[in-house]
């Protein structure tokens, strides 16, 4: 039994190390090929706690399981609204910014239900897929011209300040001057990330079949859950120091980048159609929880504990009804 489950924690384990170590080399490599202290954490830091999702989904894909794939992409935007921010609310009140509520998450809302449709009518192919990553570098770059006139922040922003609340050493400026070190460091982590990913998809498809379990269901719960470990360790420390404006832009946020950026690079290496079980009911439900979040935050601007209880048992409603 533990043979079974061994490539799965070992897939975690080096998805979240080289995640920590691609994301530090390549945001040394930008600082010394002089690049902004704004560019850098609106990308590289803030896509730093998606990388194992990416991985994941990308590898899934080209393995030919599009349950593991997109399961991963759909119950990761699940577990980040109903487990990851009903845990942040019962630790402390999420308290929303205006610009999270106004722009970012009414924009999380519109791409969650926007996927949901083209899913269910067309295959994710490779046009889609440009379109979902062009539709990300487009919001990146509004987000950066916004930040740079206004100084107003939102959800972009406050996802990688997570990572920095987090880690605050992948923030802080290097003395070292060489580009050969950070390269080579984020190779590493590249690598590692890369068979983590790999390790991860056969230890899924290996445990599906010993349990007699869809691929779908290991997708959308076990895999989806582990790939989001960055975020809940990421939104529970900012909710632990009282920061949840931070925990809300960070789930808020960590959607976007699982639908637009690894949704959309997913079709792109490897098109094909999302399973009809996600497209029936997951992905309608993502939908919903998501119009939930919005409601939530909407009234009185935070998201009390009372909510966040009610989130965390709606995560378990729908694990009683996924799970066979």
């Amino acid at each position: 039994m533990f043979e079974t489950w061994l490539p799965l924690i070992a897939g975690f384990v080096l998805l979240v190390a080289g995640g920590e170590l691609l994301v530090r080399g390549a945001v040394q490599a930008a600082e010394r090929l002089g690049v902004s202290p704004l560019v850098i954490g609106l990308t590289l830091v803030g896509f730093g706690t998606s990388m194992p999702e990416l991985v994941t989904s990308v590898q899934a894909g080209l393995s030919g399981s599009p349950g593991i794939a997109y399961g991963n992409i759909v119950g990761s935007n699940i577990a980040n609204i109903l487990l990851i921010g009903g845990i942040s609310a019962l630790i402390c009140p999420v308290i929303v910014a205006e610009a999270a509520l106004r722009r970012d998450a009414a924009l999380m809302l519109g791409v969650a239900a926007l996927f949901a449709a083209l899913a269910l009518a067309l295959p994710m192919g490779r046009l889609l897929g440009a379109g979902f990553v062009a539709g990300l570098v487009a919001y990146i770059v509004m987000v950066i011209r916004q930040e740079r006139t206004t100084g107003e922040h939102g959800a972009i922003h406050d996802k990688s300040a997570a990572l920095l609340q987090a880690d605050p050493g992948l923030g802080a400026p290097s003395r070292r001057r060489g580009l050969i070190l950070p390269l080579l460091l984020a190779l590493a982590g590249l690598g590692l990330v890369v068979l983590g990913g790999a390790l991860l998809v056969d230890g899924a498809v290996a445990l599906a079949r010993a349990f007699g379990i869809g691929e779908t269901v290991i997708g959308l719960t076990i895999v989806a859950v582990g790939t989001s470990m960055p975020e809940l360790v990421t939104s529970v420390i900012a909710a632990l120091k009282r920061q949840g404006d931070v925990a809300f832009g960070n789930i808020v946020g960590s959607n976007m980048y699982n639908i637009l950026g690894i949704g959309g690079t997913t079709a792109l290496i490897a098109p094909g159609a999302v399973p009809s079980e996600i497209t029936a009911f997951d992905a309608p439900l993502m939908v919903g929880v998501s119009a939930l979040l919005v409601v939530f935050a909407a009234t009185a601007r935070r998201i009390d504990r009372w909510e966040g209880l009610a989130l965390l048992a709606g995560y378990g409603a729908y694990l009683y009804l996924l799970w066979p």
